[in-house]
């Protein structure tokens, strides 16, 4: 049995929020390539390649694993992982039209309290999760992220506003982005569901001696679904624009993702390492999720909320060093630094909420 340990599982929430907050920044530097190409190349890595890879190196007797477990748990699995690829690609394109930090705001403030609130809702918990020791800090901390990321997306709409007066408004669609937000956000939070669909999978390789690393099997069928949504985009556009050819060679001079400064485009083995690296990055954030997830304790169901704050909060980060917010006015920063502080006392306030059941349990 995993000891629970929730000040470790927000630890490695956070790593893997770090590495999904920065996945998209070597996306930039693909100028050679339109955004299906290298959209579907680093889609490759993280939704295939990885998550076959990484189960068959961490999960014992793999293939009798997968022999064990339940159809019906793949199946459901697969099919739910199919609608979060959906909202992936809403969440890519989003990113052209409206920034990093935005983005994240609103799609993974919808995210957050859809996927942390509806898997006990459907399996009707969620009353017995209230009565909890801790539970007042937990809901608290879930609401109080929410309004983080509230006023997170209130800063980067001012920061549109900001811009909207300079030289770099034309670069926002405020209209569209937003649209493709919230698609983004409600097929978002059905990947945890599609993660709970898959536990008996998971329960059938701890029992093969998977340990810690149980829910990395999940991942064939969540991911696998995510990724045959996003190819059949994809290809939809290859044959729309004739760019299929393009895995063989550079051909737009425009970038895949926002304007990057002026310098040499890399080469087109150079792309494949960049498709790479950002497939590396998005799976990574499922490998710490999994492995964060299984040491929440009592509140497992809290990991979606804890993964999901931590990635605004980076996100958010990861813009300024981006340098998306140059420009905008002291208020539009003071905002930011706002929501900032709020989004940290909610992490602070999951992960006590999550000590306190822990040490009531005896743990």
């Amino acid at each position: 049995m995993i000891q629970p340990d929730p000040l470790l599982g927000t630890a490695l929430h956070a790593i893997g929020a770090f590495s999904a907050a920065i996945c998209y920044t070597p996306q930039k530097r693909a100028t050679g390539w339109s955004w299906q190409t290298f959209w579907l190349a680093q889609a490759s890595v993280c939704w295939v390649v990885l998550p076959v890879v990484v189960a068959w190196l961490t999960v014992p007797q793999l293939s009798k694993v997968l022999s064990e477990a339940p159809r019906e748990a793949m199946v459901k699995s697969f099919a739910l992982g199919a609608l979060y690829g959906v909202g992936g690609t809403a969440f890519g394109i989003a990113i052209r039209y409206i920034g990093v930090s935005l983005t994240y705001a609103i799609a993974i403030g919808i995210s957050c309290v859809m996927g942390t609130l509806l898997p006990p809702v459907l399996d009707g918990t969620l009353g017995k999760l209230s009565e909890r020791t801790g539970a007042g800090w937990i809901f608290f901390g879930v609401a109080l992220g929410a309004l983080g990321i509230l006023i997170s997306g209130f800063a980067g709409r001012l920061k549109e506003r900001d811009l909207a007066r300079g030289t770099d408004g034309g670069a926002f669609r405020l209209g569209r982005g937003l649209a493709l937000c919230v698609l983004a956000g409600v097929l978002s939070a059905v990947f945890g569901l599609a993660l709970g669909a898959g536990q008996p999978i998971a329960e059938v390789a701890a029992k093969h001696g998977a340990g810690v690393f149980e829910g990395n099997v999940i991942y064939i069928f969540a991911c696998g679904g995510a990724f045959v949504t996003t190819s059949l985009y994809c290809l939809w556009l290859h044959l729309r624009d004739g760019s299929a050819g393009e895995y063989l060679r550079l051909a737009v001079s425009s970038p895949v993702g926002a304007p990057v400064a002026e310098r040499p485009a890399p080469s087109l083995p150079g792309h494949y390492v960049l498709a790479a690296l950002t497939g590396l990055l998005w799976y990574g954030q499922f490998f710490f999720y999994g492995l964060g997830h299984v040491r929440m304790g009592d509140y497992k169901f809290t990991s979606w909320a804890v993964h999901m704050i931590m990635l605004v909060l980076i996100s958010a980060a990861a813009g300024l060093w981006l340098r998306e917010w140059r420009g905008c006015r002291p208020r539009t920063h003071a905002v930011l630094a706002a929501s900032l502080v709020v989004l940290l006392v909610a992490v602070l306030a999951l992960t006590y909420g999550n000590h306190l059941a822990d040490v009531a349990a005896g743990h």
